[in-house]
């Protein structure tokens, strides 16, 4: 009883210290910030705000990271892990992604060169032994594991595109993959305590990003969460129950796809959106399913609560599917159907939205 409730205290306590001290960081940077990290200086035609605001939320994310990192070595005297190979890849990449999304916000790094580093953080990934081990064919998993890291720092970076909508959907993530993977008397367990910072940090930033924000998390931030992200899809889903056999695969797929779905629907709607127009995925613009949601006529706040919603449901579907749903399952293929449903609905959205205009314009030439 009384190890549960210092575990308890322990988990509070990270998270309590991590939510103050992204709330102390952020409100210091939003006093004294001037031009450092101000978004949309130069790029009002593709950013959805017309308002500039600092995008330095991210940087309270990785201080954050980095303290828990060092506490969680001085409270449980774990000093092995800074000899633990996988846990300084984890921490090298998301540290490179850090400073990579730092340069970009303060210099427009070139797309080239960001690609780089990206493909630099699954390669450190996977020489750390991170890396996906869903197939017996190394290289195929090799590939699988940087194409994960490289979309998924991507992904998060496209989906914040309007205020709180990348935070709320990381939270949810984190919780769904400690709801599933992580039991709570793993109190020694290094990554749990890393979530739980993370979790506390993106609640303190919330209150300054939740609409109408104050500041942005910027490109700091969002490869930051990226890399977070991927990794924690790799170890506790990708590579879930593998020794379970070949059988868990299709269920494994389909958690990653149920988890992480608000991120993947958003860049598979994009992206089909802009090549079947021969536009690049890569280029910035006001053709997310967030934007859609708002040429129907829902303000962005409104637009904060769907996405909420969509995570929340995703969460609990994750959590039912971990745990009552053996690997051999159908249902499973049930929740691919409401992900193409899902895709069609954003596309059927469109269209609806591209007919009116087409209507109002031949009205206004009839005119």
């Amino acid at each position: 009883m009384k190890e549960t409730l210092i575990s308890i205290l322990n988990i509070l306590g990270f998270l309590s210290g991590s939510f103050v001290l992204s709330m102390v960081i952020n409100a210091f940077f939003l006093k004294f910030a001037r031009s450092l990290g101000i978004r949309n200086k130069n790029h009002l035609d593709i950013r959805w705000s017309s308002v500039s605001k600092p995008s330095l939320g991210g940087i309270s994310f990785y201080i954050s990271f980095l303290i828990g990192f060092i506490f969680y070595a001085i409270i449980f005297g774990e000093s092995d892990v800074f000899q633990n190979k996988a846990l300084l890849g984890f921490f090298f990449s998301v540290t490179l992604a850090f400073f990579m999304g730092l340069s970009d916000d303060a210099y427009d790094t070139r797309p080239l060169i960001k690609l780089t580093v990206q493909i630099a953080c699954g390669v450190i990934l996977v020489l750390t032994g991170n890396g996906i081990e869903l197939f017996s064919i190394d290289w195929l998993d090799i590939t699988l594991t940087i194409l994960w890291v490289v979309g998924m720092m991507n992904s998060i970076n496209m989906l914040d595109n309007m205020d709180g909508i990348t935070s709320l959907t990381s939270v949810f993530i984190i919780l769904t993959i400690l709801g599933i993977s992580i039991p709570f008397s793993m109190t020694d367990n290094v990554y749990l305590f890393l979530m739980i910072t993370i979790l506390g940090c993106l609640g303190g930033f919330l209150f300054f990003n939740w609409n109408p924000s104050k500041m942005f998390m910027g490109d700091t931030g969002s490869q930051f969460l990226g890399v977070f992200l991927a990794f924690l899809g790799i170890k506790f889903l990708w590579n879930a129950n593998l020794h379970l056999g070949e059988v868990v695969i299709f269920k494994n797929l389909t958690l990653v796809m149920v988890t992480f779905i608000v991120p993947l629907t958003d860049t598979i709607f994009v992206t089909i959106n802009r090549i079947s127009k021969g536009q690049s995925p890569m280029i910035g613009g006001k053709d997310h399913t967030t934007h859609t949601l708002s040429y129907q006529g829902l303000r962005d706040r409104q637009i904060g609560y769907v996405f909420l919603f969509m995570a929340l449901a995703s969460a609990l579907m994750a959590q039912m599917m971990a745990k009552y749903l053996p690997p051999e399952s159908l249902m499973l293929t049930l929740f691919w159907l409401y992900f193409i449903v899902k895709l069609v609905f954003f596309f059927r959205l469109k269209k609806t939205l591209q007919e009116k205009d087409n209507s109002e314009a031949k009205k206004e030439l009839n005119d």
